[in-house]
């Protein structure tokens, strides 16, 4: 089992950004596409606080439920790059 989970909505442009980013380091990571409805993303908001995506978790590193596509991009470069 990956050790970095990625929560997502297809179509959604800054999902695809961390995804881009997962990809081109080689990482393997799992997925879990969170309803269209913000109001039914429960786990999601049990994970990070919010209902927005994209969100990761990294239980390697101690990393809960950190959201905001750049943050995200930024915490993948400086980790495993």
């Amino acid at each position: 089992m990956a050790a970095i989970t990625m929560y997502e909505l297809p179509g959604c442009p800054y999902c695809a950004k961390v995804r881009s980013k997962l990809d081109e380091l080689e990482l393997e990571y799992e997925t879990i596409e969170v309803p269209r409805s913000h109001g039914e993303r429960t786990e999601v908001e049990e994970v990070s606080g919010q209902t927005g995506v994209p969100v990761i978790t990294d239980e390697d590193n101690g990393v809960d439920g950190m959201h905001e596509s750049d943050d995200i991009v930024e915490y993948l470069e400086e980790t495993y790059a």
